[in-house]
C-alpha cells in the first residue's frame, strides 16, 4: 500500500479522534448556560418547518409535544459519532431540554450537520421519553422517518404512528453504511 495514503488516513484518524473527543467533552454546564439561545433555535426551526413541509404543518396539529434538535453534528472515519442538544416543545413552551448522543461503526467517512424534529403523537410515546434512563431509537414506542416521498401523503389523519421524526437542513457530507446507536437523555434543570 501506498505510504502516502497510509499516513494521509493516520493523519485524518488522528484529527477525528480530536474533534470526536473535544465534542464528547464539551462541559454541559456551558450547554446549559446557553438555553435561551438553543430554545430560540429550536422554535425558529420549528416554525420553517411547519411552514415549509405540508406533513409536519399537519401533524403539528396533533402533536402532543415536539422535540426539536436544531444542530447535530456527526463525524466519521470507520468509527464515528454525533451529538446535539434539543427543546422540546409542548403547548408552545420549553417543557424540557434534552441531548442525542450516538456511536456508529462501519464503513463510513465524511462529517455532516442537520436538524432534526420528532412530532410525539400520544402521551404513551412522550412518557417513554421521560421515563427511562435515555430514549433510545429502536426502543419502545415505533418512530417513522419521514421522507419527501411519504411526507406528500402524510396527513395527521393518516398518521397512526407514535412518532414522527423529519431530518433536514444537511449540510456537508457523510457516506457510509454500518453499525449505529442513537440515545436521547433529558438535561437536568
Amino acid at each position: 500500500m501506498d505510504k502516502a495514503f497510509v499516513s494521509q488516513v493516520s493523519q485524518a484518524s488522528r484529527w477525528f479522534v480530536i474533534v470526536v473527543i473535544t465534542a464528547l467533552l464539551a462541559p454541559v454546564s456551558a450547554i446549559a448556560a446557553d438555553r435561551a439561545a438553543l430554545e430560540r433555535d429550536a422554535r425558529n426551526l420549528y416554525q420553517k418547518l411547519t411552514a415549509k413541509v405540508p406533513a409536519a404543518k399537519a401533524l403539528s396539529r396533533d402533536a402532543v409535544a415536539v422535540l426539536v434538535f436544531p444542530k447535530i453534528t456527526k463525524a466519521g472515519l470507520v468509527v464515528g459519532g454525533q451529538y446535539g442538544d434539543g427543546v422540546l416543545l409542548k403547548g408552545g413552551k420549553a417543557a424540557g431540554y434534552y441531548n442525542t448522543a450516538g456511536a456508529s461503526y462501519g464503513l463510513q467517512a465524511g462529517a455532516q450537520q442537520y436538524s432534526y424534529a420528532m412530532f410525539f403523537m400520544n402521551e404513551h410515546s412522550l412518557k417513554a421519553l421521560n421515563e427511562a434512563d435515555g430514549f433510545e431509537i429502536g426502543v419502545g414506542p415505533s418512530v417513522v422517518v419521514v421522507d419527501q416521498g411519504m411526507g406528500k401523503s402524510l396527513t395527521s389523519t393518516t398518521a397512526q404512528d407514535d412518532i414522527y421524526a423529519f431530518i433536514f437542513g444537511q449540510t456537508g457530507l457523510m457516506a457510509g453504511i454500518g453499525l449505529q446507536g442513537n440515545k436521547i437523555t433529558r438535561l437536568n434543570e
